[in-house]
This record gives structure tokens, sequence and C-alpha cells, in this order.
């Protein structure tokens, strides 16, 4: 189903290179930037989720420089995107301008980006529809970012097969509770262009020398990534044996394939040493 609550998205991995400031960086998101943000109109919804250390031991990918991230962030934006943007990017500033954005010493972000919703997908058992889906609660999420070759002779049946099997097979993986399929903005022509220069975030250094993904699949988990990893590596077996599964590496690169943890509040602690 195609998406009605919102017309973008805004998807980024963050890596604390301080590895002190973990609660600082998590009080200042959960307690001060996401609030103030949820608080805009033009902003649907907004979250963020934790690469613990276990996630990323079940992670795979292509893009190097995403392997260091701790965490993913995400916001869906409403129409007219030209005001939402302008109040989205102008908190960042002011917050700025206020001291409250004291993650800039500490954070590095090899992927950010916008996207648009291509489709939305929800598993028979669940009973909220595509657009409440980000608002269900969640144990963990499963993100894929891929460079994609729209221009390979293989493409459409490639993006056919994710649509009519991939993702329809992906619904029955334990714990799925449904998932979204985005492209990249790029791939669109923004009816705001005009003004596109004028959005800019301030740390492209911070990505220098990264890919940037063409599609996103993200999918919301209501069991633990363990336990869906394990029965998506046993149904991939299984789908490669009867022709479920093909190989789509010749159009698809992924660059990055993880689950991240749900944060939550005060119990951030998945990263300090452990005693003994």
């Amino acid at each position: 189903e195609c998406l009605m609550f919102a017309t973008r998205a805004y998807f980024s991995l963050s890596e604390i290179t301080d590895p002190t400031k973990h609660r600082d960086h998590n009080e200042w998101h959960q307690l001060d930037h996401r609030p103030e943000n949820l608080l805009l109109p033009g902003v649907a919804w907004g979250d963020r989720w934790v690469r613990s250390p276990d996630c990323a031991a079940l992670s795979s990918g292509s893009a190097a420089t995403y392997m260091n991230a701790h965490y993913g962030i995400m916001y869906w934006f409403r129409e007219p995107l030209g005001e939402t943007f302008d109040d989205w990017f102008h908190l960042t500033y002011r917050s700025f301008q206020w001291g409250r954005s004291p993650q800039i010493g500490w954070t590095r972000r090899p992927m950010r980006g916008l996207f648009a919703p291509i489709k939305g997908y929800v598993a028979p058992r669940v009973r909220v529809s595509v657009d409440a889906l980000p608002y269900r609660p969640v144990k963990a999420v499963h993100v894929t970012l891929s460079s994609f070759d729209y221009e390979h002779p293989d493409a459409g049946t490639i993006l056919r097969w994710y649509d009519e099997v991939r993702l329809p097979d992906l619904l029955r993986c334990r714990g799925v509770a449904g998932g979204y399929v985005l492209a990249a903005e790029s791939a669109f022509r923004p009816p705001w262009e005009e003004k596109s220069a004028e959005w800019a975030f301030p740390d492209t250094a911070t990505r220098a020398g990264s890919p940037s993904p063409d599609r996103m699949t993200i999918l919301y988990l209501d069991e633990e990534p363990d336990v869906f990893c394990s029965d998506l590596s046993e149904r991939d077996r299984a789908a490669g044996g009867n022709g479920r599964l093909i190989d789509s590496s010749a159009v698809e690169d992924v660059l990055f394939s993880s689950p991240f943890r749900r944060v939550i509040p005060w119990q951030w602690d998945w990263f300090d040493e452990r005693k003994d």
C-alpha cells in the first residue's frame, strides 16, 4: 500500500567517536532533540534505534564506513514539504545557537539522506494499517541500504521480485510486523527544488568517501533481532532451493544490512565496559 501520513523520510547512521559520550548523546536525543522535532507540525513521526554489539554482530554489507555506526535515526515528513523543511532545518540551526547541540563534538554521520516511501507492507497477523506501522511499539527494526543500478536490463525484474516475492516472504519471518521500501529522494524531482540549496547538512566531512544508497528497506520487529535473523537465514536456505530467492548482485550492491534495538529511556548501557 502507498502511504498517506508522510511523503518523505529522513534516515541517518551515527557513530559516537568518544565512547564515554553514549549516555550524553542518548540523553540529548531522547529528552531534548526528539521532543522538539515531534512538536513541528510537518513531522509525522520520528524515532531512533541502537545498533548494540549483538546487532552489529548480525550485520553485513559492503560499505566499510557504515560499519562503525551505533545508532539509526528516522523522521517522517508531511506536506507541504517546503514549510516542513524550513521548520526542521531552522530548528537545527536554532538548537545549535541555543547551545543545545552537544553531539556535534563527538558524532560522525557516515550516511544521511532523504527518501521517498514507495510502498508499505503489513504482516497478515498485524491489524494496523501501513500508515500506523511506525507508531506501533517494536523490540527492534532491521534496515537494509542498497546501491541500485536502475539502468541495468534486469532492474525491472528485480524490482518486481522484491514487491511480489521478497517482501511478502519477509512478512512471514518470525517477528516481522511489517515494513517499507523507500527510494532515495534524488530519484524524484523535488517540488521545492529552487530552495534545496538552502537546506544543507553542515557535516559533509563526516560522509567523505561514503556511498549514498539508492534504496532502503526497513522492517519493524516484535521479536528479538537474533530470532528474526535466524529465521530469515533458515527461510532463505529453503527459498534458494525452491526458486523464490534470486541473485540480485548484478543490479544491487547491499551497502548495509543490520538490526537495531529500540531505545528505552534511561537504559543506555549497551556500550558500557562490562565488569567480570
